[in-house]
């Protein structure tokens, strides 16, 4: 735990502990949202191949996920890590545009 407290500049043991909460709960929520919007879009195992079906569903899932974990993460005080976390992995991913500033 000293290591992650470390790592990722958090003093309690609590702030971990809501991390992790935040990430198990939001990767259930984005799931769960994501259903929904497939099935508005047509897209179901009935339409098309399992093949198709679970790689585009996963597709979906990913930015549901990215848009709500620093929803997720501000009902448990713990915004300022989300952000921070969201804008290093997006900027991992070539999107770090998305947060620069134009001076």
């Amino acid at each position: 735990m000293e290591k992650l407290k470390e790592r990722w500049d958090i003093e309690s043991n609590w702030a971990i502990v809501a991390i992790f909460i935040v990430f198990a709960i939001n990767g259930s929520f984005a799931a769960w949202v994501a259903k929904p919007i497939t099935a508005f879009l047509g897209l179901s195992t009935e339409t098309m191949s399992p093949w198709f079906y679970y790689p585009l569903r996963i597709l979906l899932i990913f930015p549901v996920y990215q848009l709500t974990l620093p929803i997720v993460g501000w009902l448990f005080g713990q915004f300022k890590f989300f952000w921070a976390f969201e804008k290093k992995f997006l900027g991992r991913l070539g999107l770090g545009f998305l947060f620069k500033e134009n001076n």
